[in-house]
């Protein structure tokens, strides 16, 4: 069907009266629809389904349990014709020309004045698709967008900016660019400003526009060249000046990310703030290494905790299993304090550098072994240490340590 004369437009039909003619499930999505867009809707028919039934008792539309008749035109400013009778909606479409009323004949579809589009709705955009009078295409099609645009695969930035800036603190993850949450990546699409760390999906800073400002604020372990007191004003600053301000952080914002502290200076100075939660790699990192932090028969409990804190009141025992985060460059005071707190020097322990990057590294000892095998491989930040018996389930473990009683070989043997 050619639509070589169609002319897309959006209605805005708030307050505005409506007609819609049939009591089936297509007159219920229409008058659905419309009431969702604010119009006052009159619907017209004997009978109604389920759906129908309920927008009339709810009293959100006005109803009419007759047949159609010419008089219900008056006044329309807009009309559809879904009665599944061909006559009754074809006298429906002829009334509405008559009175300069754009109508839907849905028993008609290469006579109808107007179609009805596959509409999708993503936050503050609203795509509306015709394909030549196909609707399982136009559907189709309209899905694919919509979930492009809740990826944020489709450009999001916004020209014509909204009064009032805003805050999200975004969570990207353990570094893998696949690895942000949909939500992170769409509010990455529509950013003004990112206020980047230096782990997280880097490479996702390349794939934005190029009025996107990127103000760099990465720090490695003792040395932070932009204070957080001076990364919190400048969240503040930039969402004040009206701009959409992205903080996009490794991890989560709130796991040893001091998210918790932008938030509560951007509150303090009225600033609208949203946190995204991400995939921390406290969790993540391990399983890279094919190891979990928890596992049945060897731990059913973990604490994640920074290298740079006191570990003589984590609990004891090599069933309980610790993760250090930031935890390379003190290995020669917390490896002997978790040995003398019930492990000993048997205990696994495994360290994994750049997890899910392509320089990923993985090495695996004993409390006993751990900083001699670091020191010989120059060990290095970012990383993650576990210490516990479900390093044994690595299937990078060698044989002295791994668990044959739990088949893990065999079962993280995708990972190797």
């Amino acid at each position: 069907m050619a639509i070589v004369d169609l002319y897309p437009t959006s209605l805005r039909l708030l307050g505005r009266p409506v007609l819609v003619v049939g009591g089936g499930t297509v007159a219920a999505r229409r008058a659905k629809a419309l009431l969702d867009a604010g119009a006052q809707v009159t619907l017209v028919a004997p009978v109604l389904c389920a759906p129908a039934r309920e927008l009339a008792d709810a009293g959100l539309l006005t109803w009419h349990a007759r047949g159609y008749e010419s008089a219900d035109m008056v006044g329309a400013w807009y009309a559809v014709a879904a009665s599944k009778n061909s006559a009754v909606d074809a006298l429906v479409a002829a009334d509405a020309e008559s009175h300069r009323t754009w109508c839907v004949n849905h028993s008609d579809a290469e006579e109808s004045a107007a179609w009805t589009p596959a509409v999708a709705t993503v936050e503050d955009i609203k795509v509306a698709v015709n394909a030549g009078g196909d609707p399982l295409r136009a559907v189709a099609i309209r899905n694919a967008i919509a979930a492009a645009l809740e990826s944020g695969d489709l450009p999001l930035a916004r020209y014509r900016t909204a009064s009032g800036g805003r805050v999200a603190l975004v969570g990207g993850g353990p570094g893998a660019e696949d690895l942000i949450t949909v939500r992170g990546r769409r509010l990455l699409a529509e950013a003004d400003v990112v206020v980047a760390d230096r782990l997280g999906p880097r490479g996702l800073l390349e794939t934005l526009g190029k009025h996107v400002e990127i103000i760099e604020v990465g720090k490695t372990p003792g040395h932070h060249p932009v204070p957080q007191v001076e990364i919190n004003a400048i969240l503040v600053r930039e969402a004040l000046a009206g701009k959409r301000v992205v903080r996009l952080k490794g991890g989560d914002p709130y796991v040893l990310g001091r998210g918790g502290e932008e938030a509560i200076a951007c509150r303090e100075n009225g600033v609208d703030v949203e946190v995204v939660p991400g995939v921390t790699s406290a969790v993540s990192v391990p399983a890279a290494a094919g190891i979990p932090v928890t596992h049945r028969g060897l731990a059913k409990a973990f604490t994640m905790i920074s290298g740079h804190e006191e570990l003589e009141n984590v609990p004891s025992g090599s069933d309980h299993t610790v993760i250090l985060l930031m935890g390379v460059g003190t290995l020669n005071r917390s490896m002997p304090i978790l040995e003398a707190a019930g492990r000993g020097k048997d205990c696994p322990v495994a360290i994994i550098e750049n997890g899910y990057s392509k320089d990923q590294r993985v090495t695996i000892g004993t409390l006993g072994t751990i900083v001699a095998l670091a020191q010989a491989g120059q060990v290095r930040n970012p990383a993650v240490v576990v210490v516990g018996d479900v390093v044994r389930v690595s299937p990078l473990a060698p044989p002295e340590l791994a668990t044959a009683n739990y088949g893990t070989r065999e079962t993280f043997s995708s990972l190797s």
